[in-house]
């Protein structure tokens, strides 16, 4: 990714995609909580509470980098590395919770990806 501008590394790449790790390491806890939760008797699983909470803090932490980032890079250049999530998730998923992914869903990736490559060339000229 070139042309960062006055963003920099930090604001305009690092922070935006640490916001998504972040993010989808979140999504896998809440996964993970969802499958400890009897949201009959919330309070009867502490351990799934705790990676709830886990989550929680996580999505919050990830917010506030996310609104700093956004005080220093333009919307339009980071934003679209969000979609990085609908990767990372799923790939979390099928690494760590063993869920399998189908050959389109791939292929739906492989899409994502492109456009992001379109949209940081048009971004960058």
């Amino acid at each position: 990714m070139t042309g960062l501008g006055s963003a920099g590394w930090l604001w305009g790449l690092v922070a935006p995609l640490a916001c998504v790790a972040v993010i989808s390491a979140g999504q896998l806890l809440f996964k993970l909580a969802a499958g400890l939760i009897d949201f009959r008797r919330p309070l009867a699983e502490p351990q799934g509470l705790a990676i709830l909470g886990l989550a929680l803090a996580l999505y919050a932490g990830a917010t506030l980098v996310w609104v700093m980032t956004l005080k220093h890079a333009p919307l339009s250049r980071i934003y679209p590395l969000m979609a990085l999530s609908f990767v990372l998730t799923p790939l979390g998923g099928m690494l760590v919770l063993k869920e399998p992914i189908s050959a389109s869903y791939w292929a739906g990736v492989g899409l994502i990806l492109a456009g992001l490559v379109v949209i940081s060339r048009s971004a960058a000229g």
